[in-house]
């Protein structure tokens, strides 16, 4: 198996949370801070909101895949995802990220086995993988508009 390398560039500027920086995404710049509700700038994103993106993102892409592969009917996957930290201030960490899927097209009345994919996606997307142990991941139920 090969390894792959991915690289992206920030800066930041100030202290703690009267700083801000930048990310490079691909070809665009998204500028962070800490999260007001931290006592944070409150300006663009926030690190919490980068790392549900991460996995909300790696989520729908395998969602998807397994949904054709299925052969479940889809036109498009919504995912709506919370973040839940505890500890907060002096021992803050995330305890659970929570993904909900929205299946746009599909059938309801095959909801249960749009809920057992939605479930292996979550076992099967790397990103979550990488999180599972550490944060709580799961899935609510899977949803079909």
């Amino acid at each position: 198996m090969a390894d792959l390398e991915f690289e992206t560039q920030l800066s930041w500027q100030a202290t703690g949370n009267d700083g801000n920086g930048t990310v490079q995404l691909g070809k665009k710049e998204v500028i962070y801070s800490a999260p007001a509700s931290m006592g944070g700038k409150g300006i663009g994103t926030s690190p919490e909101e980068l790392l549900m993106a991460a996995v909300a993102a790696c989520y729908s892409g395998t969602y998807m895949a397994l949904l054709v592969r299925k052969n479940l009917p889809v036109k498009r996957v919504d995912i709506r995802v919370q973040g839940i930290v505890t500890g907060y201030p002096l021992h803050a960490k995330f305890a659970t990220l929570r993904v909900h899927p929205v299946i746009i097209g599909g059938d309801k009345e095959q909801q249960p086995a749009y809920q057992d994919v939605a479930l292996l996606a979550r076992d099967r997307c790397f990103i979550g993988k990488t999180i599972a142990g550490n944060v709580a991941y799961e899935v609510g139920n899977a949803q079909i508009n």
